[in-house]
This record gives C-alpha cells, structure tokens and sequence, in this order.
C-alpha cells in the first residue's frame, strides 16, 4: 500500500524526466488522470499539479516508461493534517498558552489608587482589602458600581467624590476627599477690608467703613484699605466694612528659550515587543533586537497584553530666527497669564521685553491691569 492511499484530497506538484514526457502525458490522459498547469522546463522535464489521490497510479506509469518523478509542492487540507500530527505538542502548547493568557486576563492583578490633597491611598488600599478586593482577584466578582455605593457611605465625612473602573488586568480608583467650606463672613459681623495683592491703587468706593488708602498709594498683601469703623475720634463703633477699591496690579511671565542647538527628530522607523507580565516577571510574545542607537521608549501598559515601542530619533541642528521666537513666546506667555485671571480683571497695558544670553532668548511678557483687590478679613 501506497503512503498516501488513505488519504482522498490534497494537490501534489510534480517534476517528471523523460526521453519522451509528451508520452508519459498522453498515457495519464488515456487512463482518465487529471493533470493541470503543465509547464515544459526542457527537452526532456516537465512540471504539473495531479490530485493526490492519482499518485499511486501514475508511479506505476512511471515505472513502465522509465520516467523519474520527484515531488516538488504539496498543498491542501490532508498535508496540513499531517503537519499537525506530527506537530502534535507543539500545536496543543500554543493552545494551552492562549488559554492561560486569556484566562490570566480575567483576573486583576493591579490596584491603581489616585488621590488628592490629604486622602492616603493606603487607607483606601486598607478598606477595598476589607472588601476582598486584591491583587489576583477575579473580575466577575467586583461590581464597580456597588464599590462605589459602599465607598461613598462608608467614608461620607472624608470622601466626597469614589469612582471604579477596570482596564485591562487593572483597577482604577479614583477619589476625591471633602472639603470643608471656608469660614464666611455674615453680613452683619464686623470686619476690614485688606489688599488681596501689592498693587497701586487707582480709586477708592466705600459703603461702610473707613478708606485708609487714596488714590497712588502702593499697598502690599494684606494691608487694611477699608477699615472695619466709623465715627469720630472718640466716638468710633465697628462696622462691617464694604466697598470697591480698583488698583494698578501688574502679572508677569518670564520664558528662556534656546535659539540654537542640537534637537532630537524621529527618522519614522519603529519597532515593536509584546509581552504579558505575570507575578511581575515579563513573558514576550515578541522581542525584535533593538539595533537604533537613539531612540524613544513607549510603553503601552493598559492592556493584560503590553507593547514596548522603540522609535528612532537622530540628532540635528537647529537655528531660530529672533523675531519669530519672540512673538511665538510672547503670545504664549500672553495666554498663559489671561488663562489665570478673573473675568472682571481689565486689561491696561501689555509690555514685552527680551534679552539675550548666549545662543539663548529671555522674553518676559508684563501685564498690567485694574481690578478690585478689596477682600474681607476679620477684626483682630
């Protein structure tokens, strides 16, 4: 019996020699063989693609007319077959390692805490472990919504904001802790009212109280500008002070830039490892050779499957024109400081001044402007 009887399907490409291959064709032909993509490579060889199932019969032509057959392609289902059988560990390791991964990547194995101000994430770390909620846990047993619930009632005095989600193999916390609204002044307690800022003043309402300040006096923070009592000398009583007191404040920005040097630009080629971290050991799924002598490192970690990327960079030369680099700075500077003031702040004035040291520019952008730096401050 012939190696390839008991199966039915598959191509075979073969390679005959013959004295005369136009013979050994006509002879398949006559005994009802199907031969396709017949392609002559000399006088005496030949190449074509016969059905699997036809090998036996045409070995037996061959031995008649004394021609050589060797096989050059197989293809098809049943060669697949055979390659996994004799494959056969391979195959079932690459199968087991995509079900560890997948089921490794039902679990959480991280617990990413963000917090402000005075809330420790160890407490929090503290109480989601009350909760069963660890490092290994599954995710089909956390429920972020009722983690919330229990966060927010639990912790009522101390955290006014919890929230949860899962990304990837990890869990995200986020919390925000209460605060405290600041002690307010009633309308009929006594008080001053002080400078919130050094500032030049420009004009000076009061509707209670006494104006210790006049229009070009320079005042610091904190200084008393109204003060919380009226009356005579003699006969004074405390009030609770109010008004407007609109002054000269002035912001400045301060930016050094180089105009010449050596920068960093990426050339475009990239390259990229995959693996999954597991008990904090890294296992890559792919690990090309880093063979870039500068580069940039990204790490995507979002995911149960991380990626490291390594983009090339080389380095160039670079010179800035003066008046460019000014104005661009200016503007940004100019944008920063408007970014940070209060919508009844007017603009005066804007004042641009550079200085060179070097290959570099200083640009320092001030503003001046008007506004009412009158705050409440309580009698001492």
């Amino acid at each position: 019996m012939n190696k390839f009887d008991k199966y039915k399907k598959g191509i075979i490409t073969i390679e005959i020699q013959s004295h005369i291959p136009e013979k050994f064709i006509n002879l398949l032909w006559k005994n009802e063989i199907q031969i396709k993509n017949i392609r002559k490579k000399s006088i005496t060889t030949m190449t074509m693609d016969i059905n699997l199932k036809d090998y036996n019969r045409i070995e037996e032509i061959a031995k008649r007319t004394k021609t050589k057959i060797k096989i050059l392609n197989r293809r098809g289902l049943t060669f697949f077959l055979i390659k996994v059988r004799k494959r056969t560990a391979l195959v079932f390791g690459s199968l087991l390692f995509v079900f560890i991964l997948y089921y490794l990547s039902t679990f959480i194995w991280r617990i990413d805490i963000q917090t402000e101000n005075n809330l420790s994430p160890y407490e929090i770390r503290q109480q989601l472990m009350s909760y069963g909620i660890v490092p290994g846990i599954s995710k089909n047993k956390i429920n972020v919504y009722e983690l919330q619930d229990k966060m927010l009632k639990s912790n009522n005095d101390s955290i006014m904001y919890f929230r949860a989600r899962i990304e990837g193999s990890r869990l995200i916390v986020n919390a925000i802790e209460k605060t405290p609204p600041p002690n307010m002044i009633t309308e009929t307690e006594p008080c001053n009212l002080v400078a919130k800022k050094d500032a030049e003043i420009v004009r000076v309402f009061t509707a209670a109280g006494t104006a210790t300040v006049k229009k070009g006096d320079m005042v610091k923070a904190g200084q008393i500008i109204v003060k919380g009592e009226q009356g005579k000398d003699g006969s004074t009583y405390a009030v609770h002070a109010k008004g407007s007191v609109y002054a000269r404040t002035f912001y400045e920005e301060i930016k050094e830039v180089p105009l010449k040097g050596i920068k960093k630009e990426k050339t475009g080629n990239k390259i990229e490892n995959i693996y999954v971290e597991i008990m904090g050991k890294r296992i890559y799924l792919k690990n090309s050779l880093n063979k870039f002598k500068t580069y940039d490192k990204i790490i995507e970690n979002s995911s149960f499957i991380k990626k490291e990327i390594y983009e090339e960079t080389k380095e160039i030369n670079y010179s800035l024109d003066v008046d460019a680099v000014t104005k661009s700075t200016s503007d940004e500077l100019f944008s920063k400081i408007i970014e940070s003031l209060d919508k009844t702040v007017k603009i005066q004035d804007k004042n641009i001044y550079t200085e060179s040291s070097g290959d570099n520019l200083r640009v320092r952008v001030l503003i001046i402007a008007e506004e009412n730096i009158a705050i409440e401050e309580k009698l001492q």
